[in-house]
């Protein structure tokens, strides 16, 4: 029997236990088919191509659980491409069937998860609300006559409704975040360019993300990492650099008074607080900052010249088919007609004077936590006022693309009726993804909020996310263990945590071994050898990990001190001399992921 929510601890362990994708995949059908909420799809994965899915998978990799989402349920919102759905991003006359998925659905279904359908969203991803769609509006799970949060609101409500382990949002301004707050969920929000765009429909191409909706901050963290990961394909696509934060005595900084603004919304400003004292007896140091710079950025995506990267989106389909728009959707769109290359650049202008200030309140505090939107609404309100009311749940996510920055969102509690849930988010600089979940985790577990619509469920202790001790160890991957290839899952279901991407020094030779399962290859230091050295990743692992690992590692390979371009000296995986003899040699390609990405898998 399942759990409500899909929490990936909680469906692994029912695949440990007997159960199989397709048994998931029948219980998802009556689950779909038994929904009171019939606007949260625009395309559901038919059921007879679901079955097909599930018994693929159990055919492709039949060990339960050998893939890093294997069996794993997902929703997907509809401005991003599925092969075998239609992409229409809520406007049914632009529709069109994509040729092959989305880098991140490629990504994802390699590493096992199965797509059950495309879900509803403001048109073209313009809102906060998800009410702006001809497939109806997607309501909170909590109270119908409220609205969902948007523009991911299909996405938010089939996580949160137990359809879905987890689901695929965009974040322009804070798409990915207030969606999970209104639902009492986990919003991941990378740093812009570090997941890649390619498939997805653009709002403000500049600055759109990918996002994640997820039962924990472990799970959400763990689904990023599938998903992330250069592609040239995307011109705002970026080699990650993860940037850390203090282990202890973080800086969170906090709304002062001249900057609260909650529209008269006493519950989810108590709640505020309320997460304020939390972070404080997890040990954060509270700072006031002044968030005065940051409005000011954020007002610039709506009320500035950005607003034209969303005419630039749809210029063409606008010229054809304005009717098709949703009314509020157009107007905004066509207000980008106001304004010129000259206000484009001013508005970049002011955009770089505003990061300057900012950089001033960065030096008070190591991270931002703030409400992740400062009040909710019914349905009817926002139908009644939806620019104003829209705009008012964007006070405090707007800016966080514009200046760059990482961002999670999770939940804070339930009004003082137990009624609607509300959420705050944690807010870091780029590249701070994953030195902020581990104090987003512990958020969210004081919060005592549950998962989704159950909200008297707790959060798995597997699923805990926690910064690497000091006493864990280091080890040097360069094949099958690297993030996304087929072995990395027996990294992170040790606890393992990646600490640093990097390359060898030139010293080493990169070898193709014969007969290995999955594909393996083979790092030999040659001295006499002078190359560009050889990509690699660094992961940390507990000591009791470690020990278990290096002992399963087979012959050929072994493990020895890998000497980094940096100069530091790392134990890491080695090869035996005999084994790579006459071998192809692929030192070329300067890592194993190129070389699988030029050859294929099977190579």
């Amino acid at each position: 029997m399942l759990p409500t929510i899909l929490d990936l601890t909680s469906l692994r362990a029912a695949y440990e236990a007997g159960q199989t994708p397709l048994d998931l995949v029948e219980t998802i059908i009556v689950r779909r088919a038994a929904s009171e909420d019939p606007a949260i799809f625009i395309t559901p994965t038919p059921d007879e191509a679901l079955r097909a899915e599930a018994r693929a998978l159990m055919e492709r990799a039949p060990e339960p659980n050998s893939l890093p989402l294997w069996g794993v349920p997902f929703a997907v919102k509809d401005n991003i491409d599925v092969e075998g759905l239609p992409t229409t991003a809520a406007c049914p006359a632009f529709a069109y069937d994509p040729e092959s998925d989305a880098t991140v659905i490629a990504r994802l279904r390699a590493a096992g998860a199965i797509v059950i359908g495309k879900t509803n969203l403001d048109q073209f991803a313009t809102g906060l609300n998800g009410t702006r769609s001809p497939h109806g509006a997607p309501r909170s799970v909590f109270d119908r006559n409220y609205v969902s949060g948007g523009s991911s609101s299909g996405s938010a409500v089939a996580v949160a409704s137990g359809l879905a382990s987890f689901a695929l949002g965009t974040d322009t301004a804070g798409s990915g975040r207030v969606p999970a707050a209104f639902n009492n969920l986990v919003g991941i929000k990378p740093t812009p360019g570090l997941v890649p765009n390619v498939g997805v429909v653009p709002a403000c191409r500049s600055v759109d993300v990918v996002t994640v909706f997820a039962a924990t901050v472990g799970d959400g963290v763990a689904i990023r990492k599938v998903m992330e990961g250069y592609d040239a394909a995307d011109p705002f696509s970026r080699k990650a650099v993860p940037s850390s934060l203090p282990a202890a005595g973080l800086r969170v900084g906090v709304l002062d008074g001249a900057e609260r603004e909650f529209f008269g919304n006493s519950d989810v400003e108590a709640l505020y607080d309320a997460a304020i004292d939390r972070a404080r007896a997890l040990g954060a140091t509270i700072v006031a900052f002044d968030y005065a710079p940051f409005r000011q950025a954020a007002e610039l995506l709506y009320n500035g010249p950005w607003v034209a990267e969303r005419l630039a989106a749809v210029k063409d389909f606008l010229a054809t088919n304005a009717a098709d728009f949703d009314p509020t959707v157009r107007t905004i769109i066509e207000g980008a007609k106001a304004y010129d290359a000259v206000a484009a650049f001013e508005g970049r202008y002011k955009l770089e004077a505003l990061r300057q200030k900012t950089g001033k309140e960065w030096e008070k505090a190591d991270i931002l936590m703030l409400p992740t939107s400062p009040t909710t609404c019914t349905v009817e309100e926002m139908m009644a006022d939806p620019i104003v009311k829209n705009g008012q749940f964007g006070r405090y996510t707007n800016f966080a693309n514009l200046l760059d920055c990482a961002a999670i969102a999770v939940p804070a509690g339930f009004d003082a009726n137990g009624h609607l849930p509300a959420g705050v988010t944690l807010v870091g600089p780029a590249f701070t993804d994953d030195a902020l979940a581990p104090f987003a985790d512990a958020m969210h577990r004081a919060a005592r909020a549950g998962m989704g619509k159950d909200r008297e469920a707790a959060l798995p202790e597997a699923g805990r996310v926690v910064a690497p001790a000091d006493d864990f160890v280091p080890i040097v991957v360069v094949g099958a263990h690297l993030t996304d290839m087929p072995l990395n899952h027996e990294l992170t279901r040790a606890g393992g945590y990646r600490l640093k991407t990097g390359r060898t020094d030139g010293s080493y030779r990169l070898f193709a071994l014969h007969g290995t399962i999955p594909p393996k290859p083979g790092l030999v230091r040659d001295p006499s050898f002078t190359g560009n050295g050889i990509e690699i990743e660094v992961w940390a692992l507990p000591p009791t990990a470690f020990a278990r690992f290096v002992q399963n590692i087979p012959a050929p390979l072994g493990v020895g001190k890998i000497t980094l371009s940096d100069g530091s000296c790392l134990t890491g995986f080695l090869c035996e001399g005999h084994a790579v003899a006459g071998g192809r040699e692929i030192t070329e390609f300067g890592g194993w992921r190129n070389y699988i990405s030029a050859t294929g898998p099977a190579a």
